[in-house]
């Protein structure tokens, strides 16, 4: 069994990868009881971790959006796709920019040097396709609304060789 403190990393992390879960399957996967489980999700609230809790046999758990971005807890390969998608927005994405440096030297300050090496590696530099393709920054605003319209679809984007 893990200690108290490993075993809320290990919560929070199971709960940042999937939507829902039943109290069950969590006391399973932690090794602990159901008892055990609800427990540690009142101290995750107690630390500001918004878990919201279902009762009854469909019952189980959820992290909920909070008013305040809670800490995030990414495993590896989440956290390079994190400070690569990152440096990407600083140069693919106006009205980002300054914010997404922000983001991606705090990520990298807390970030182990054996990723950061990672991350270096993969450091985007956009290329013009050819003499026609317009090598533009992407608007967030366009980005933000095409996200609202398109959920949980891929969405592929390429610059028209074409002007309107």
């Amino acid at each position: 069994m893990l200690e108290t403190s490993a075993r809320l990393l290990a919560l929070l992390s199971l709960l940042q990868a999937r939507r829902d879960w039943p109290g069950g399957a969590l006391a399973e996967r932690l090794e602990v009881s159901p008892r055990t489980v609800r427990r540690d999700v009142d101290r995750l609230r107690d630390l500001g971790y918004p878990v919201l809790a279902t009762k009854g046999p469909d019952g189980g758990y959820r992290l909920d959006a909070g008013v305040d971005l809670p800490p995030l807890l990414f495993d590896d390969d989440q956290a390079v796709a994190v400070a690569v998608a990152l440096q990407t927005a600083t140069t693919t994405v106006t009205g980002i920019e300054e914010p997404a440096l922000r983001a991606l030297a705090t990520v990298r300050q807390v970030m182990a040097a054996r990723l950061r090496h990672r991350v270096d590696a993969l450091r985007i530099t956009p290329v013009a396709r050819s003499a026609s393709w317009d090598a533009k920054k992407v608007n967030a605003d366009h980005l933000l609304a095409i996200g609202a319209r398109v959920r949980y679809e891929r969405v592929r984007c390429c610059a028209s060789t074409t002007s309107r």
